[in-house]
Parts: C-alpha cells; structure tokens; sequence
C-alpha cells in the first residue's frame, strides 16, 4: 500500500495485502476507513505501530505465503519494533479457531466478514478491550461512499462489483470464505466509476469471483432489477475521462454475443478476454462441477475469435485433479497448442478442506502434478515466445507506469493487451514520459513474456 501523509501521533498503520485485487480493495477499504478516524497509513512495517496483515486462504500455496508473512511480523514485534499485529482476511475467515490458537503472536483476528469495522476494532482494543476475534457473515457489500485509499498508480484503479459466487466448482473454497454472490447496483457502481474518474483514474480494472454471473442474485430476488453483466458495460462506457475498461474473470459458461457486440463496438473496452477454463477433457470438466464442455469452451472461443480477430485471451488451467489421466492430460496439452492462448496461468491441483474434490478418490501424485505443470508452461512458452516475436517492428499504444522493476535505466508501462501485476510488461529504452501518460512505442525487441521498445514521435 503507498504511505499517505495524514500523519496523527502513535496511529500508524502498514498494510500487507495477499492474494487477488479482490482482497487488495478489502485493504484500501480498510486504508481509508483507518485514515477517516485518523490513522495514518505508513509504506514500511518498521514505521508502523500496527500491521494488518490481509491474508489468502484460496490455495496451499497461499496459505502457507500467510503464515510467513505473519511470522515475520511476529519477528518485528518482538524486536520492539512494532505493536500490534492484526490478521485479516480470507485465512481468518475459513479458519477461524485454528488460526487464533495456532498463532498466539497476533493480536486481533478480523474475518472477511468483519473488516469494514477495521477502525472501530482497533480503536476498541487501543482502549483495553480484551475480545481479539470479529467474524460475521460474509455479507458486507462496499457503497460508492465507502472510504478508500487507492493504492495503485493514480492513473488505474480496481472496481469491485461483487462479493461472492454461485458456483460451486468442486476444486474451490471460495463460496466457503466469501459467501453467496452479492451484486452491486449498478448506480453504486457508476458512481464510485466517476469518483475514481475525477480522482484521475483512466483505466477501470473491473473486479468479482466471475463476472458473467453479475446481477443474478438480484433478478432471482426481483425480476424487475436492471443489473446484466451488458448492462453495467454500457453505463460504465458512458463515464467521462475513462480510457480504459478491462474485464478480469469472465466464465465461458456467460459470455453471449451480445456482450462480444458491445466490447467490439466500443473503443474504451480494451479487447482482452481473461476467461478461466481450467480444463477441457469433458470427464474432469464434470469432475469439477464446471457445467461446460469441450464443445460449449470452443464455440465461446470461436465467438471471440471470429468477432474480435484481435482479442487477447488469457486463461488458466489446472492439472492433477482427481482422475485426471495422462490422457485427459494430452488432450489438454495438444487443446493449448491448438487455441494458441495469449497467456496462461497453471495450477496443481491443491486438495481443500471441505471441497467436493478434496474428498475424491485418486488423487493425483504430486510429482506427476509437477511434469504436467511443466509441460503446460513450456508449450505456452514457446507460443508467447512466437506471439511476441511478431510484434517487433511494430508501434503500439503504451501507458507508462514508471521505473522498470529490474534497472532504474529504463521506463516500464503496458499495452492494453497486459494486464497490471498478471502479465508481462513493455520496457522502453529511449524516450521519456510520466507515469499514467499514453505513449507510442515501436518495439524492438522481444521476450517470452515482455516487450522492449522506444517511444516515437505522436
């Protein structure tokens, strides 16, 4: 989180968010819930007196990035350091006693259902309250007027429009942590769109556990409800000082051609499809609890693809799920060489508590997880590595996001075609720009992953 200078005597807060821009807002909520009752949110744990710490539950992995992170901070406080340590979030929320039993160095347990109270806690515990736990329903739904502290670059900013999700994919602990879907009104939406607007935000990254399914909760409760997923692109495309609109977790299972129409039509809808198929043999499909097949993922490709020939289409997969064969596997691996995916993400399948799949006979073994795993990430290699080759010569639009993460020599920013944090970037090694400026760039030379280029004259 960027340190916001509202300092306020022995009220400082440092903030770790895990996991997914979804768990990141929950953080900038709690940002600007503390700075409103006058705390001051700091950069470095070291200058804090409190540090939340805003956990990931969703994977084995995660978990235990958690725990250490956790752990480290204990190591602060018994330096003398900092105070107070807070532990938030989707781990919290899914373990509830464990956690508190297991991690006496903490000091307050805040669930995901729990953490817009942020202010009033540790205000309460700052005057000798001795209750260290705040859990509730998952219920808690951001309005437009809700504070916040945008902790990305000024230029872009995370728009949530949901909380929730009505699926129950097998492999997910998801509706365990979050709940059912919650959909926003539209109109709260819209409004907190402009906010960010007039904030300077160009582009809009918008944000749920599957957006297709946005507004669902609310027609099954009142037919007469206004909130489509179609819907709220329009109303969004028609807030003023907005360039970009990225779309992030689309589900196959929803994507119409209605909605394809609208994103070609319109310029401010940046052609990217971040669709999560996480297989195709349509044995593990069922398997997963994924109500799609082979046949119903390729035509939704094929829509995309006939409409927008230009569209990037992200995805990600899992290997190792119970049952999954070598042959299910090879029919997954030669289905990514066909579709040629832009990008690729691949998980091994991490067994969970209380899932349908971590309960399923013939688990996968974990050696196996990892060739497969491999296997998936060099074919997509030598794809992306092909991909971008045939970008060099050409000028591209870029948004420059500031010094590259690897040298302060050079300038880094993205295409509409990268997504922040999940893809790669562009490197520019001439020319100079500020940080949210839209610039051309004619690229030079290629990686599997990034761009390198130089900015051209307009």
């Amino acid at each position: 989180m960027k340190s916001l200078n509202t300092n306020t005597e022995n009220k400082k807060v440092h903030f770790i968010s895990l996991g997914c821009p979804k768990n990141l807002v929950d953080s900038e909520i709690m940002a600007g819930t503390l700075m409103k009752d006058g705390y001051s949110v700091v950069a470095e744990a070291e200058d804090a007196d409190t540090v939340v710490v805003n956990t990931c539950g969703f994977i084995e992995d995660s978990k235990k990035e958690s725990i250490q992170r956790i752990l480290d901070m204990a190591a602060l406080k018994e330096e003398g350091k900092i105070k107070k340590i807070v532990v938030a979030g989707c781990l919290t929320q899914r373990y509830k006693t464990d956690l508190v039993e297991g991690l006496p160095e903490a000091d307050l347990f805040v669930g995901s259902g729990e953490f817009q109270n942020i202010a009033k806690i540790l205000k309460n515990h700052d005057a000798g309250e001795k209750k260290n736990t705040f859990f509730n329903l998952p219920t808690y739904l951001q309005e437009e007027s809700t504070p916040r502290v945008n902790s990305q670059p000024k230029h872009r900013a995370y728009l949530k429009i949901s909380e929730g999700c009505m699926k129950r994919c097998a492999f997910c602990a998801i509706p365990l942590i979050r709940g059912n879907l919650q959909s926003r009104k539209i109109e709260n939406i819209v409004n907190e769109a402009k906010l960010l607007a007039a904030s300077g935000v160009k582009e809009l990254i918008i944000i749920s556990h599957d957006f297709t399914d946005y507004g669902l909760d609310l027609k099954r409760k009142d037919p007469t409800h206004i909130e489509t997923p179609v819907e709220l692109l329009r109303q969004l495309a028609e807030v003023e000082g907005i360039k970009w609109i990225r779309l992030l977790y689309l589900y196959p299972d929803g994507i119409t051609p209605e909605m394809i129409q609208l994103i070609k039509s319109n310029d401010k809808f940046v052609k990217y499809f971040d669709m999560p198929l996480q297989h195709v043999n349509n044995d593990v499909l069922k398997r997963m609890n994924r109500k799609m097949t082979r046949e119903e993922i390729t035509e939704a490709l094929g829509l995309i693809k006939t409409e927008i020939p230009e569209a990037v289409i992200r995805t990600q997969f899992i290997v190792g799920f119970p049952g999954e064969t070598q042959e299910n596997f090879e029919e997954l691996l030669a289905f990514i060489a066909e579709q040629k995916f832009d990008r690729v993400g691949c998980f091994q399948y991490s067994p969970e508590e209380n899932t349908p799949g971590g309960k399923m006979d013939n688990q996968v073994d974990e050696a196996i997880k990892q060739f497969r795993h491999d296997a998936v990430m060099e074919v997509q290699q030598n794809i992306s590595r092909a991909k971008h080759k045939a970008f060099i010569g050409k000028t591209v639009e870029v948004v420059v996001e500031g010094l590259s993460e690897e040298t302060d020599l050079l300038l880094q920013g993205r295409t509409s075609q990268q997504a922040p944090e999940i893809d790669g970037v562009v490197l520019i090694n001439d020319g100079q720009a500020k940080i949210g400026e839209f610039v051309k760039v004619k690229i030079t030379e290629s990686m599997e992953y990034d761009l390198i280029g130089e900015i051209v004259e307009q």
